[in-house]
This record gives structure tokens, sequence and C-alpha cells, in this order.
């Protein structure tokens, strides 16, 4: 597995992360939300 490759893996890994990050803060939001408003 060459450099360019690994990077490019990592960079996937992360941008996954941060979309999976932004969801989560969306769904928890949301559910929130839901809670407080009656």
């Amino acid at each position: 597995m060459n450099i360019t490759n690994c990077l490019r893996v990592i960079r996937n890994a992360w941008h996954f992360h941060y979309a999976l990050n932004l969801v989560i803060k969306v769904v928890c939001g949301g559910f929130a939300i839901a809670l407080l408003t009656p």
C-alpha cells in the first residue's frame, strides 16, 4: 500500500466520521426538540 492510497483512505474515513458526527448531532437535536416541545 503506497502513501497516497493510505492518505486517501484516511481522508475518506475522516469525512465519514465527520458526516456521522453531523447526523448524530441532527438526530439528537431533533430528539431533544421533540422532548422539550409539549
